[in-house]
């Protein structure tokens, strides 16, 4: 499994759920007692289900410096996705958020997460092959498109599972109730707060692409290919900047959410 950052988590999933929480219905959270979010991360997603659930929310994750943040929010136990250090039936719902994609067997999670729950199961997943970016500066949306094709060819894991979810719920034994789509939508645009300057500063040194080097030469992508990549990368980061100087870039990103929620039945322990 992957492993990220606070920084990073706190950049892709910043302000998720705060214009619209109409795709989280199906959880029904309104009437949960027991509530467990697998792989918390920094809590999130934590929070949203403590603002709408009368019950406890209790967050879980492998990371004790993610949990370190996620305390904040609610209470939490170190765990692995795999083997929940919780009894059968302790809660009536179970629910992720962005930690199938980085499993290589999603499905034994699900597995997991239907006998720790008397109810509900659902992963709120995303499909990193479908998103869409709307740039000032015309290079971006190419290279953008240029590098998560390169990234997807390297990873090993399947980071475009989205609506396929449902075929990993299945594959756990879980009756899919539904499905429902969340676009997050990201916005860039004056004034620019440290987190957009950083992001424009990154990619004007091709440190983000950097950081994604071994990943991506995993693929097809040859290091010749990348280094021209990254040089053509860094010079979009530079035309960023200078937009960002006259106060003229602008920058939306859709990343595609999939709500799959699933019954977890005797049948599955």
């Amino acid at each position: 499994m992957r492993e990220f950052s606070e920084a990073y988590l706190e950049r892709t999933r910043q302000g998720m759920w705060d214009d619209s929480r109409e795709a989280l219905s199906p959880l029904e959270l309104a009437s949960r007692e027991r509530v467990l979010d697998v792989g918390c991360g920094t809590g999130e997603l934590s929070r949203v289900l403590a603002d709408e659930s009368p019950g406890e929310v209790v967050g879980c994750d492998v990371d004790p410096a993610l949990l370190a943040f996620a305390r904040e929010h609610v209470p939490v136990v170190a765990g692995n996705a795999l083997e929940l250090p919780f009894p059968n039936d302790a809660f009536d719902l179970v629910v992720c958020q962005a930690l199938l994609i980085n499993l290589p067997d999603p499905a034994a999670a699900v597995t997991e997460f239907a006998r720790v729950s008397s109810d509900l199961v659902a992963a709120v997943e995303p499909d990193n092959g479908a998103v869409e970016i709307d740039s000032s500066v015309a290079a971006e949306n190419d290279l953008e498109q240029r590098a998560r094709r390169a990234y997807l060819d390297g990873v090993d894991t399947d980071v475009s599972l989205g609506a396929d979810a449902r075929e990993t719920f299945e594959a756990a034994g879980l009756e899919v109730l539904e499905t429902r789509r969340y676009d997050h939508v990201r916005t860039v645009e004056p004034p620019y707060g440290e987190a957009a300057l950083t992001a424009a500063r990154r990619k004007a040194t091709g440190a983000g692409l950097a950081d994604d080097r071994e990943t991506m030469l995993e693929g097809a992508l040859t290091a010749g290919e990348f280094d021209d990549l990254r040089g053509e990368w860094r010079e979009m980061g530079r035309d960023v900047i200078e937009q960002m100087g006259t106060e003229s870039y602008r920058r939306t990103e859709r990343v595609p959410f999939f709500v799959t929620v699933g019954h977890a039945t005797s049948a599955d322990r």
